[in-house]
């Protein structure tokens, strides 16, 4: 997605990333579920700071009115544009992190599980060939 919003169109897609980031990061959303953003930050908008809670709030304002040509056209397209790129940026590396570090608690159980198998295994010959 263009971090620079031209028109009214591109209101709604930045509206539903920055509530697929939130749920993804702050949780709020059930299995399958892709609520607005204005149930996004009903839900879990306290976990934002302050001053992106304020870009968020103008977001799904804007959001809102986008469904009406005539009012959406008056939106200060450069502030939500700034707002738009200031959550991005605050919403993403979060989500990098969290899943390198599921990525890597899930290869280590793995590898754990496959040790303590193999381990009992050896431990099972061993009884079964009298050897302990």
């Amino acid at each position: 997605m263009a971090s620079d919003v031209k028109t009214f169109d591109d209101i709604s897609p930045m509206a539903e990333e920055v509530s697929r980031l939130m749920a993804s990061r702050f949780g709020g959303a059930r299995r399958g579920e892709q609520p607005p953003l204005h149930v996004m930050l009903r839900r879990r908008g306290g976990a934002l700071p302050r001053r992106l809670r304020k870009y968020a709030n103008q977001l799904a304002e804007a959001d809102r009115l986008a469904a009406q040509p005539k009012i959406a056209r008056q939106q200060d397209m450069q502030t939500l544009s700034r707002g738009y790129r200031a959550l991005t940026r605050y919403l993403q590396p979060l989500g990098e992190i969290s899943r390198w570090q599921g990525w890597a608690i899930n290869v280590a159980a793995t590898v754990l599980f496959g040790l303590l198998l193999l381990a009992a295994i050896v431990i099972w010959l061993m009884v079964s060939r009298g050897d302990l």
